[in-house]
């Protein structure tokens, strides 16, 4: 029902976007957020989107080089990647809170996509 896209292989320092397209019900009332996973370690929220998009919550390793926005029309959230650091290599997942607002437990999940960032 969730469907993330636009992962790839990028060098230190260039930017990506990634896309989460939603179906098979309309996630335009839900708060929808990202999360990503590096293998061994537990998964960590990045950020978070109202369900309006009036608001927009960060993890603070992101702030200022990340922004989630979405288009509820296309039913698609996307996270805007810049300054991708090292670090930022992991499996990206979108999901999708019912009600709770910032998006940090959701019900609903999307499967991964991989962002691969070397220098």
């Amino acid at each position: 029902q969730l469907q993330a896209s636009g992962g790839g292989a990028v060098q230190t320092g260039d930017s990506l976007r990634l896309s989460c397209a939603a179906s098979g019900r309309t996630f335009s009332s839900y708060a929808m957020a990202w999360f990503r996973q590096v293998p061994g370690k537990e998964r960590e929220f990045v950020a978070s989107i109202s369900w309006n998009g009036l608001g927009t919550y960060y993890a603070d390793f992101v702030k200022g080089r990340f922004a989630i926005s979405r288009e509820n029309a296309k039913n698609t959230v996307y996270l805007q990647m810049n300054s991708l650091k090292l670090e930022d290599t992991a499996v990206y997942y979108c999901a999708a809170c019912r009600t709770n607002y910032p998006c940090t437990g959701p019900e609903y999940w999307g499967q991964g996509t991989l962002v691969t960032v070397s220098s």
